[in-house]
């Protein structure tokens, strides 16, 4: 590394400073004087520098790169960042879902993978995990699942009896739970992990037909993961391996990256699907609606400021561009306003205006004032006028659209052919994992459980697991059972 050429230390106003080490004081053994404003600067910024970290997704590190478009997908959108060739700029978040920011990044948790496309049309956001599905398909429930996951109030430990008992009495949760404690539970590293959108989208194209679609980057690097006892060795040693292995990969011009398939269903056989195609804890089998190839991610540039260009990184899935959109999925709507209420919260009602979130198109908005406004709003302030302020085209807009109408209800979904909570993880364990994965599902669910569980969790927790599959269930039992009538061997 070359020496670096040495530059003036300045206060945050741009002015010079006196000295880096020495307080101004009453002659050298004297009190400190008020008017020593570099210092009180000093102290007064650093007890103000941590924000709050986000409740979901604290810890996390991430990079910036490109999309580039390979396939042709322009007879599904007309969104001008899938259009063939076009090369966009890019920021991704990678995180953990439950940890806190000094959390070890190889516990057993989901990965966060958020994805921003800064596009000619402005900011385009996909927003999941690395999962193509979730606990819940209602929102109502989210806010009770994280804090099941974190601490326990009492004491302020997580606590496997409380995450056991969120899910057993959630059986809709039990597709993911299967990924959870299996193979893909704790990824190598991130750059061998795929990300999903999750969700079902909508994309509209140049003609005005709607598509929903799901978002699939896997990785080039190909999948790889821990075991549980590599993932506990690694906590021990590197809390931030996950995040030093990208910026070191990086670094070095290993260039991650992942190609972007997508499934896409007409809008119409959407409405008699054998599976609710809108609810998060089901995928869509590929038999069904098979991949199509749109391009390919790459990272190759490590960020320079950890604070404002991750930390305040402000990923929501409400920014959709022309020719994209949102779904009638439950959990997607309210994220679509629960992540901005929390940048807002977290950040400051101006919080697209820091530099990361600031879009590279062009801004004409009617929201002024608010802390941190950094960016100047001009006459008029409001609309309708009759002063040249800017105008609404919803010919450029392209926002898919559907109809919808009913009586107002607190209901679950209404039920298709195949729905049910079981069927799929079900699926998973018989047809997707072999033999030797369901034996490491065993004993990472078996591990978790010997883990402060109480016997009346414990006991849903059989029958939880044999509704998934009854041998899975009784293996996980009998795992138990052996464990605690012979600690010293577990």
């Amino acid at each position: 590394m070359t020496s670096p050429k040495l530059r003036p230390t300045t206060t945050d106003a741009g002015i010079p400073v006196a000295s880096d080490e020495l307080s101004l004081t009453v002659g050298p053994d004297g009190p400190i004087v008020l008017n020593d404003h570099y210092l009180i600067e000093q102290m007064a910024n650093f007890n103000r520098e941590r924000i709050p970290e986000r409740q979901p997704h604290a810890k996390g590190g991430g990079a910036f790169g490109h999309f580039e478009v390979t396939g042709d997908v322009s007879a599904y959108t007309r969104a001008a960042v899938f259009q063939p060739g076009t090369r966009t700029d890019t920021l991704s978040r990678f995180s953990t879902v439950a940890g806190e920011r000094g959390s070890p990044d190889t516990w057993r948790d989901p990965r966060g993978f958020a994805l921003r496309l800064y596009t000619s049309e402005g900011n385009f956001d996909i927003v999941g995990n690395n999962t193509p599905i979730f606990f819940m398909r209602d929102p109502m429930k989210f806010q009770h699942f994280i804090r099941s996951q974190k601490r326990r109030l009492s004491n302020n430990l997580r606590d496997h009896d409380m995450q056991w008992d969120f899910w057993t009495l959630s059986p809709e949760s039990a597709h993911m739970v299967t990924w959870l404690m299996g193979d893909r539970g704790i990824p190598r590293t991130w750059r061998n992990m795929n990300g999903y959108g999750s969700h079902a989208y909508s994309w509209i194209n140049a003609v005005g037909e709607i598509f929903w679609v799901k978002y699939h980057f896997i990785t080039d690097q190909g999948i790889e993961f821990l075991t549980q006892a590599e993932a506990d060795e690694i906590a021990g040693k590197d809390a931030d391996f996950h995040q030093r292995d990208l910026y070191t990969a990086i670094d070095r011009g290993d260039l991650p990256s992942w190609t972007l398939k997508v499934q896409i269903m007409p809008f119409d056989e959407a409405k008699t699907y054998r599976f609710n195609p809108f609810d998060l804890t089901k995928v869509w089998p590929h038999s069904d609606y098979p991949l199509h190839v749109v391009g390919r991610l790459t990272l190759d540039r490590n960020v320079t400021d950890y604070h404002t260009e991750i930390e305040q990184a402000a990923f929501e899935p409400n920014n959709q561009v022309p020719g994209t959109g949102l779904s009638p999925d439950k959990m997607l709507l309210a994220r679509d306003f629960s992540y901005a209420d929390a940048h807002r919260a977290r950040l400051g009602v101006n919080y697209k205006q820091i530099p990361v979130n600031a879009p590279k198109a062009d801004v004409h908005a009617y929201s002024k004032e608010g802390v941190m406004r950094v960016r100047n709003a001009t006459d008029p302030v409001y609309a309708p006028n009759s002063y040249g302020g800017p105008q609404a085209d919803p010919s450029r807009t392209a926002e898919p659209l559907w109809y919808a109408d009913g009586d107002m209800v607190r209901s679950a979904y209404t039920l298709r052919r195949d729905d049910d909570d079981w069927g799929q993880a079900g699926t998973m364990v018989r047809q997707v994992l072999d033999d030797a994965a369901r034996d490491r599902l065993v004993s990472n669910i078996v591990g978790h459980l010997l883990d402060g569980v109480s016997e009346l969790v414990l006991g849903h927790t059989f029958e939880y697991w044999r509704n998934v599959d009854k041998d899975l269930g009784d293996r996980v039992e009998r795992g138990v059972r052996a464990a605690q009538n012979n600690p010293t061997a577990a």
